[in-house]
């Protein structure tokens, strides 16, 4: 039977508040609206979010921020060690206004991580104020997609995206892909940044890893994801699953 965590009662705390938690596979967090915002952070595993009925995959290095108001819940099929960050609705005015997938700075996982060495909930010395400020400013900064692998139907990008999500282990390179579509690597690398916000190789990554997330679910052996997603052996495919959750396909198995 899966663990269910509660839901957070009461106003949140003033004016940002961080939460740093382990939890075990099969935790769910039942749906809900919140008056603030909040910022969701994977150090080791990966989460699913459901917001307002769209799906958002939720792995290290990049957050998923949910504004205030917004119907969302989530659950995790593995053990996860996570970070929130709850922010007050007068400090949401100049944050993304959607849900989004947002690209963390170096800074913004330091600042996370030093309240988290030293055990702090809620800033109160004025210099871990300021650095919360420094923290919420990141958030607006950060850049940010509507989701963790998006897709366009520009008619040069979309067939490629589509081509690759029949077959992820699909090794032909970007310079391949534009002249199979008659127009040059440098014409859909600026699509890439245009309509996903991310390099062409970026996306592949991503895909990969969602499609290895589908194959572990399965029971398929490692080796055998590893050949299915083009890789020459396991450990090349282990080091990329390893870099992208901060574990491997064996533990998050």
């Amino acid at each position: 039977m899966s663990a269910r965590e509660p839901r957070i009662q009461g106003d949140p705390p003033q004016p940002v508040s961080f939460r740093t938690e382990n939890y075990k596979g099969g935790t769910v967090f039942p749906a809900k609206r919140q008056t603030w915002g909040e910022l969701n952070y994977a150090l080791a595993g990966v989460v699913d979010f459901d917001i307002q009925g769209v799906r958002y995959l939720s792995p290290p290095h990049y957050a998923i921020w949910i504004p205030p108001d917004e119907l969302h819940e989530a659950w995790n099929q593995y053990d996860v060690r996570y970070v929130t960050v709850y922010v007050e609705r007068s400090l949401c005015a100049n944050l993304p206004p959607a849900p989004a997938t947002l690209g963390l700075s170096p800074l913004l996982k330091a600042i996370l991580a030093d309240f988290a060495a030293r055990d702090i909930t809620l800033p109160k010395s004025e210099e871990d104020l300021r650095l919360a400020q420094v923290l919420v400013d990141q958030i607006r900064l950060a850049p940010r997609s509507e989701s963790y692998l998006p897709l366009s139907d520009d008619e040069l990008l979309g067939p490629v995206l589509r081509a690759l999500q029949a077959d992820p282990g699909d090794r032909h390179s970007l310079t391949e892909w534009a002249h199979r579509m008659k127009t040059t690597e440098r014409t859909l690398s600026r699509r890439c940044h245009d309509d996903l916000g991310i390099s062409f190789n970026e996306w592949r990554q991503r895909l990969k890893l969602v499609a290895a997330l589908a194959m572990i679910d399965a029971g398929q052996p490692v080796q055998r994801i590893a050949a299915r997603l083009g890789y020459s052996n396991a450990s090349a495919f282990i080091a990329m699953f390893r870099r992208l959750t901060g574990t491997s396909p064996t533990q998050m198995r």
